[in-house]
């Protein structure tokens, strides 16, 4: 098994610099596609509560 995708080296990277007068700052990442599917999971997860909850404090409005 010598194929990249099973060492994990099936990456997406971003890098991003900035200067603002006397600062500046650089920020990378490193992700793989298991990773993508993650956040995606976790994205959904929050939008979705998020959305129930709103769901929820209109309700008590609603019921007058």
């Amino acid at each position: 098994m010598s194929d990249d995708r099973s060492l994990g080296r099936d990456e997406q990277s971003a890098l991003a610099e900035y200067r603002a007068g006397p600062f500046s700052g650089r920020a990378e990442v490193r992700v793989t596609p298991a990773g993508i599917l993650a956040i995606t999971c976790l994205m959904t997860g929050i939008l979705l509560s998020s959305a129930a909850i709103v769901w929820a404090a209109k309700a008590g409005r609603r019921a007058r």
